[in-house]
């Protein structure tokens, strides 16, 4: 548990930091009530919303008004177990496959979320599992979406399948799942091709590929994953539930929270959508996809230990 919380603390230092920056002289002395608005508008600043931190300020001016001796840390210790709390039931484990099929895993989300990287990180961490994986590059819009996945795939010695630039991604999700059947691979990663929420018609490509995985194995997707870039904050949330509307989501994976002030909006996102939040993203190596805890999250936000 300690290498995972000093894991998140360390990826979540630019989040944090907008606390620690202003909170670090609270921790070995008493705070006042200027300390705890101080506290509050840090906590809007790293785009927390209002929900959650009306709750967090909340408890710990509760608790000040009780005892007037209360220390910064002590206070810190009161906003991560209320963040805790808000992310309740956040953590969870893949689906998987239970009749022999590869379990599919598929990727969806708006352009630059880090969908293909993403991917590859998935199947670095299937790799040092011991299990096997095939990668599918169903980005068949993007030109240099072969380009990049190709590249992670050899640089991991992952199998992968793919198709010539403006092919059917269905069509190549197709082929990807009847390969990994063949070789009898556990995961298959299916990136699709980023697209703006707005767009009916590129949307409506994601229910085909859909239809299409169905026709080899009823369950599939296992997992419907969209990936959302954690900078963009709260905005996030609009873009999730458009695509839950048309490819019924499982689960979210939430980027680059190591260059974000706005990591707050992860507790805003869970709160909205209800779905578990399987793993963030907190540097550019494979290793550095971590597997979502929300304990070590919120220590890490208020510089805990």
């Amino acid at each position: 548990m300690f290498s995972i919380l000093k894991k998140f603390k360390d990826g979540l230092k630019r989040t944090a930091n907008v606390a620690l920056n202003k909170f670090s002289s609270l921790f070995g002395r008493k705070i006042d009530e200027s300390d705890i608005e101080l506290i509050e508008e840090t906590l809007y600043g790293a785009d927390f919303g209002f929900e959650t931190t009306s709750e967090i300020v909340d408890a710990i001016r509760t608790e000040y008004r009780k005892n007037k001796e209360l220390h910064g840390k002590e206070a810190a210790q009161i906003g991560a177990n209320v963040l805790c709390k808000i992310l309740e039931g956040s953590e969870a484990e893949f689906n998987q496959s239970q009749d022999g099929n590869p379990t599919v895993i598929c990727l969806v989300g708006v352009n630059g979320a880090g969908k293909t990287t993403t991917s590859a990180k998935l199947a670095y961490l299937a790799k040092q599992n011991g299990d096997e994986v095939l990668l599918g590059a169903c980005d068949t819009f993007r030109a240099a979406a072969n380009e990049q996945i190709r590249e992670w795939s050899q640089r991991l010695n992952v199998r992968l399948v793919e198709s010539a630039h403006g092919a059917d991604s269905a069509a190549t999700a197709f082929d990807a799942w009847q390969s990994a059947k063949s070789k009898n691979v556990k995961w298959l990663v299916l990136d699709t091709a980023g697209r703006l929420h707005t767009k009916e018609n590129l949307m409506s490509e994601l229910a085909k590929l859909s239809r299409v995985l169905k026709k080899n194995d009823a369950n599939a997707p296992h997992n419907a994953v969209i990936v959302l870039d954690g900078s963009l904050g709260s905005n996030n949330i609009e873009q999730a539930l458009a695509f839950n509307k048309i490819f019924p989501l499982t689960g979210v994976i939430i980027t680059k929270l190591d260059g974000t002030g706005k990591g707050g909006a992860l507790a805003g996102i869970y709160r909205k959508l209800k779905l578990p939040i399987l793993y963030v993203g907190l540097g550019e190596k494979p290793e550095d996809l971590q597997k979502f805890n929300a304990r070590a999250y919120a220590n890490g936000v208020f510089g805990l230990d």
